[in-house]
């Protein structure tokens, strides 16, 4: 379904992505793990044109693709078939759930308000918002509000939705709701890239665990054989500190 080979990415001096591969088949979730500055969120950014690869190959839906040359209008064919969930939510505090979920079908896809609008308030519904409606950012949880973020992007039906860190903006106590909304999409076979530090969600959700380390994947595996046995002494360290980490809090 979705392919990335060899792609790199420098900003400056620092080679951020030193050569990744990426396999995503239908109804996978995704889940990419590793230490802060390992090149996630810049891989995550790459696979959806936020941030432009210097080299490496896309193909998807049997279409390869120069990462390098893309043209502007492939950009836009591919985006109409992807979703993105970012960690600060990017929402228009102007605008009510309703409208920050509808804008893009109205503007970036040219819908009539009422279709937008039907489709909008089933994204929502799906999320657990049915009654958030007319609510704008400000008078939403953090919870709430990535819910929103999450609905804009099951709103366009796209074949493959990124998340990059959706619960890490948020309190501990909110964490819950987001990653269960997650979960339904999953049982209900979406494909799914994350960005994630929530190993109980990428251990039981997830179909394939991609570990990266200083721009590079050093361990890819199921989670079953990732979380048992690690191959990478490298990954039995991230492991052992997150862990301890989560055992600390646990015990305050």
């Amino acid at each position: 379904m979705l392919e990335i080979r060899n792609l790199k990415k420098t900003f400056g001096d620092h080679e951020v992505l030193k050569g990744v591969d990426v396999r995503v088949e239908k109804g996978d979730v995704i889940a990419i793990l590793g230490p802060s500055g390992s090149g996630k969120t810049t891989l995550l950014r790459c696979m959806n044109f936020l941030e432009r690869a210097d080299s490496g190959t896309m193909i998807f839906d049997n279409e390869e693709i120069d990462l390098a040359k893309i043209t502007s209008g492939q950009i836009r064919q591919i985006r109409k078939k992807t979703g993105f969930v970012f960690q600060n939510y990017c929402l228009f505090n102007n605008k009510t759930a309703l409208q920050n979920v509808t804008e893009g079908l109205i503007i970036g896809r040219k819908m009539k308000k009422e279709e937008a609008c039907r489709i909008g308030k089933k994204a929502l519904d799906k999320v657990g918002l049915s009654d958030k409606y007319d609510f704008y950012p400000h008078q939403l949880s953090g919870g709430q509000q990535q819910r929103v973020g999450i609905a804009r992007a099951i709103a366009t039906d796209p074949e493959v939705i990124f998340f990059d860190e959706p619960t890490s903006a948020l309190d501990p106590e909110l964490i819950g709701e987001v990653l269960g909304v997650m979960k339904d999409l999953a049982k209900d076979g979406v494909t799914m890239v994350v960005v994630t530090h929530e190993m109980d969600f990428a251990r039981e959700v997830g179909t394939q665990i991609i570990f990266m380390e200083q721009g590079t994947v050093t361990e890819e595996n199921t989670p079953e054989e990732f979380f048992r046995a690690p191959k990478n002494e490298r990954t039995r360290q991230f492991l052992r500190r997150i862990l301890e980490k989560s055992a600390r809090e646990a015990a305050e």
